[in-house]
């Protein structure tokens, strides 16, 4: 059904004769007729009677009216969903408490007058993929992975350096230490069930274990973080890596330890990727946001994989 006919009939009945809504379309008289004499055709039925004073709506014209508004009224609501700015920003942070979810925080406060709709995507091939169908503006990840660089119509900019802290519980050995370098961790079992072959976040862990001999287990089901620091609570010989920006709560009686690692810190890349057409306002804005609170990039003692993007 044309809207551009269900228009014309809505105005045409509100205005009481042809000559009217031909005014207020700025058609003309014969212009209005036909589309009105198409829409009855489509129909079926008589819309309109003439009458001296004008045009008269007939029983079946009364029965539509109310609908036609309807479908003018979704029609309406269907175009400002995608209207430039009228949407929510959607935004994919990867996970709940991580840090990229920090920054989306952040923003919120310093801009409440921009909507949001936050997501979690799994990987980056999901991301990309959603980037580039236009289902998500923006998404945080760690770029770009060896042997998977961005296509060309995805644009970065690194946000984020996460500095990596050990977790351990009460009992472990290192759990008193004020701060560990990175060396000393070489013999301890590392536990992170989260790290799935082919991820982003695995390419990093491989390339750190092989850089400094380190052993990460992945064995066992992920059953999310709780799960975790529950495991590595009664566990002296267990402890795991975790980003000092990821929001963390453990019963009191865990007694959990986040320990500093040095000499080098390791640092989780956080960029953001967004598609280089997306004309969307409130990403400039988050871009913006993120460039004037972002820190510096490869500090002298830090370390990143050699793939990284370098900003």
């Amino acid at each position: 059904m044309d809207l551009e006919t269900v228009r014309t009939f809505v105005v045409a009945a509100e205005a009481g004769q042809f000559q009217g809504a031909a005014a207020e379309l700025s058609l003309t008289q014969q212009a209005v007729s036909k589309r009105i004499a198409a829409l009855e055709r489509d129909l079926g039925v008589r819309l309109f009677t003439r009458t001296p004073r004008g045009a008269e709506l007939t029983i079946d014209g009364q029965a539509f009216l109310p609908h036609a508004r309807e479908l003018l009224r979704v029609a309406e609501r269907a175009v400002t969903s995608v209207r430039t700015g009228r949407r929510p920003l959607r935004v994919d942070v990867i996970a709940s408490r991580s840090a990229p979810s920090g920054l989306m925080r952040d923003f919120h406060r310093a801009h409440p007058g921009v909507e949001l709709d936050v997501v979690w995507l799994f990987d980056i091939d999901a991301a990309v993929t959603a980037l580039r169908n236009g289902e998500i503006d923006a998404s945080f990840r760690a770029v770009a992975a060896p042997g998977r660089p961005l296509p060309e119509d995805i644009e970065s900019v690194r946000v984020l350096d996460e500095p990596l802290q050990l977790l351990t519980g009460p009992a472990h050995a290192l759990a008193g230490a004020r701060s560990v370098p990175l060396e000393r961790l070489a013999g301890h079992r590392i536990w992170m069930p989260g790290v799935v072959p082919g991820t982003e976040w695995a390419a990093y862990y491989d390339d750190l274990t092989a850089a400094f001999g380190l052993t990460i287990e992945a064995t066992g089901p992920n059953f999310g973080s709780d799960a975790l620091l529950d495991t590595v609570a009664d566990t002296p010989a267990l402890a795991t890596f975790m980003g000092a920006h990821t929001r963390l709560v453990w019963p009191a009686g865990h007694g959990l330890r986040r320990i500093p690692v040095t000499d080098p810190t390791p640092v989780y890349p956080h960029s953001l990727l967004w598609h280089r057409d997306n004309p969307h306002p409130a990403l400039e804005r988050l871009r913006a946001h993120l460039a004037a609170t972002a820190g510096g990039h490869d500090a002298a003692g830090t370390w990143t994989p050699a793939w990284v993007l370098p900003r």
